[in-house]
């Protein structure tokens, strides 16, 4: 039996798929829910979170804005070899 994302068996079939849908909004079953580990330490994940705006808490304006002019370069960068791709490719 096939599994959506979270790891819920739903049935094969389209029609089946879509009864069980429907009971399921409806209320007339439950479904069964299950949580996955995903093998992430909770705790390096919050850190994880917090990681971003510390390094920015960090970073020098002059810094910041290099980075942000370097991110800016790539992005053009990107953008032109794919129109170049394209011509190319015609």
């Amino acid at each position: 039996m096939p599994q959506t994302p979270k790891g819920h068996k739903r049935p094969a079939d389209v029609i089946s798929n879509a009864v069980t849908v429907m009971k399921i909004a409806t209320g007339e079953i439950e479904e069964a829910v299950t949580t996955q580990n995903d093998g992430k330490n909770a705790a390096a994940v919050e850190l994880g979170r917090k990681g971003g705006q510390a390094r920015a808490a960090n970073l020098s304006a002059k810094r910041k804005s290099a980075i942000a002019v370097s991110a800016a370069n790539a992005r053009w960068a990107k953008r032109q070899r794919r129109s170049r791709a394209k011509k190319q490719s015609t």
